[in-house]
């Protein structure tokens, strides 16, 4: 390789590296950021308790002792966790350090809604109990470095398992904390109160703190579920069911354009491309207008007055996109016609053509359409928004992530929304990176395999 073709290769493997790190930098940042109690932290840091090995270990090891839950901890009956923290004195100055476990609940928003046992009604704190003082320099001051600890026990018996245990820890002006067995969640009045939102949270817990807030704190008031992991179960379940009406109906209607003849096709064809130019904003009044009256009446026949509010309209009125239709017909049309012709002599019908033949031949066309429907539907907001109006147990995630805006942006909660919203992104990604080699999967390589 010469120098000059080496450096045309160089430079264009740097200019894809750069826009690698352009397009995945702020994914990256919104994910750790995610991450943060407080995401609005500014100057924006990469290095915070979360993501040290030191506190992973750390709440692995109290989860597993308050709870033998070492992921998502809590505390049980007959527990008993130990915590140490070490505090940095000026000399000349008096240590005194005070400890509680705050009557506090889960959080804002709708973690606020519901009554949950408070752990200071049922963990016995004792200490800080001081264990070392040796002499140390902190900057230029000289003094020593305290070294405490504290016990959590919640006596053996009846009692309610807790999911958090918080715990508060308040010092003597001029006190430093320097060290922690687990780092706090964060520190107040400039430094003089620690923090802990829950001193056995468990690795999950402490890690993904937001994202286990996320399904813990939104709960159904009349069923008590988890009001996120029915939102997500609903727009999975109603992707997957317009998946596969698209992928189903979009191949009849594409191959029957491509390759039957009838009359009409054309101007059918004419019309497809026609509604695809149309936006569903200047519909969806006349739409909403069918599901509410039960598509003309006929849901009638079956007991069912209106559609609005069920899965059943969201899903009639979107069985198949014109744009899928397209995408199919425009891909069947790419297909050497010798191949069906072999088929129809050998006695096949144009229906077990299209299903044995030409759609084993088509999955870089359904894999493409699988993710472009999927990512459509899961991340549709203004017609659910329209149709699913009540009980909230209905909501899709997008809709429910507003609800998220709404309880807890009114507080400065942002934690619990971004985790949220980052998570809304997951599914996409893991779809996307199952079907990708389809994009790249030639039609004629699928014509000769065996």
């Amino acid at each position: 390789m010469g120098p000059r073709l080496f450096a045309r290769v160089a430079w264009t493997y740097g200019l894809l590296l750069a826009l690698g790190v352009f397009f995945v930098a702020p994914f990256l940042m919104g994910f750790l950021a995610s991450l943060k109690p407080d995401p609005l932290e500014w100057p924006f840091s990469l290095r915070f308790a979360q993501v040290s090995p030191k506190n992973w270990a750390a709440a692995w090891r109290l989860g597993r002792a308050g709870s033998g839950n070492p992921w998502l901890g809590g505390m049980r009956p007959g527990r008993e966790v130990v915590l140490e923290v070490a505090y940095f004195l000026p000399q000349g100055q008096k240590a005194e350090v005070f400890a509680q476990i705050p009557r506090r609940k889960a959080g804002a928003g709708m973690g606020a809604v519901f009554e949950a046992p408070y752990a200071s009604e049922w963990v016995r704190l004792e200490g800080p109990t001081l264990l070392e003082r040796r002499p140390a320099r902190l900057g230029e001051a000289e003094g020593e470095v305290l070294r405490y600890r504290l016990r959590l026990v919640y006596p053996a018996g009846k009692g309610p398992f807790l999911e958090r245990v918080p715990l508060d820890l308040e010092a003597a002006r001029g006190m430093v904390l320097v060290g922690a067995s687990l780092d706090p969640t964060r520190l107040e009045r400039r430094g003089r109160v620690a923090s802990w939102d829950n001193a056995v949270p468990g690795l999950f817990g402490y890690v993904f703190h937001n994202y286990v807030r996320a399904f813990r704190e939104t709960r159904s008031l009349e069923t008590g579920e988890s009001l996120f992991l029915r939102w997500t179960l609903n727009s999975f379940l109603l992707a997957l069911a317009k998946v596969l009406t698209t992928l189903a109906f979009a191949s009849m209607a594409g191959y029957a354009l491509a390759r039957l003849r009838f009359p009409g096709r054309q101007a059918l064809f004419l019309f497809t491309l026609f509604s695809m130019m149309v936006p569903s904003q200047v519909t969806f009044i006349s739409n909403y207008l069918v599901l509410r009256d039960g598509i003309f009446g006929i849901s009638r026949l079956f007991g069912v007055d209106t559609l609005l509010n069920t899965y059943a309209g969201l899903i009639l009125s979107g069985l198949v996109g014109a744009g899928a239709v397209f995408i199919m017909k425009q891909f069947f049309e790419s297909i050497p016609r010798e191949i069906e012709e072999a088929a129809l002599i050998d006695g096949a019908t144009p229906i077990q053509t299209l299903v044995r033949i030409i759609l084993p031949m088509s999955t870089p066309a359904l894999g493409a359409l699988a993710i472009l429907t999927f990512q459509g539907v899961w991340n549709e907001f203004f017609w659910p928004f329209v149709v699913l109006t009540s009980p909230r147990d209905i909501y899709t995630l997008p809709i429910g992530l507003l609800s998220f805006r709404n309880a807890y942006g009114q507080v400065g909660d942002w934690g619990l929304i971004l985790a949220g919203g980052f998570f809304s992104m997951v599914p996409v990604l893991i779809l996307f990176a199952a079907f990708q080699r389809y994009f790249v999967e030639g039609v004629n390589v699928g014509a000769l395999k065996e």
